[in-house]
């Protein structure tokens, strides 16, 4: 007699972020690994049907994903009590038919932009080193605190003392994050690396 697989019920919980207007539903699944971070509806009805599908809903302005949680932002509107609960549903559903959420060739895709955004500045060897230096830094001690609230932090460029950051997931338009982004990681970058002067920030 074949052994019948039972599969454990998709769980999911939420939690609060620092940003009002984010929440994060965080699943007893692996959703992506990694970080995808959708904006608009166009990139999501391109590279996530889960994504695109939250967007249908008149109440949803951001999907972020990061391994086994999804960051979402709310139009300012509406109230969580109001949607919270069919959000979760939605999500629950989803990914219980084991449906596809972030396509393949979505981290590569990005990359590509990204470098084609990094290839408009060019460094001296010198400034390779700073950029080298700053990436490690975000990557060691900022990305794993601002990930544990539902958002991400990514380096863009460095010009002039200035690094510019992008801001993603609950990060983007929280009321905090220019307290985190000037105190917390403009104040440790100016301490390990004298050559910056400033940290800005664009919303992903």
């Amino acid at each position: 007699m074949e052994k019948q697989v039972v599969k454990s019920p998709v769980l999911i919980y939420t939690e609060q972020t620092p940003n009002p207007e984010t929440l994060k539903f965080v699943t007893n699944r692996m959703l992506y690994k990694g970080t995808a971070d959708f904006r608009e509806e166009e990139l999501a009805k391109e590279w996530s049907p889960l994504a695109a599908q939250l967007f249908a809903s008149p109440f949803v302005k951001g999907v972020y994903f990061c391994n086994n949680y999804v960051t979402i932002s709310k139009e300012f509107n509406f109230s969580w009590e109001d949607i919270m609960l069919r959000l979760k549903e939605d999500i629950k559903q989803y990914v219980d038919g084991e449906g596809i959420v972030v396509k393949e060739g979505f981290a590569e895709a990005m990359e590509k932009v990204e470098a084609e955004l990094g290839d408009s500045f060019e460094y001296s060897d010198d400034e390779k080193a700073i950029v080298k230096k700053i990436k490690e830094l975000i990557d060691t001690y900022v990305k794993p605190a601002v990930e544990m609230d539902g958002g991400n932090i990514e380096f863009k460029s460095f010009n002039k003392g200035i690094v510019t950051v992008i801001l993603q997931g609950a990060c983007s338009g929280c009321p905090s994050s220019s307290q985190t982004l000037k105190g917390g990681i403009e104040g440790m970058l100016k301490r390990m690396i004298p050559d910056v002067k400033e940290v800005v920030a664009e919303m992903g």
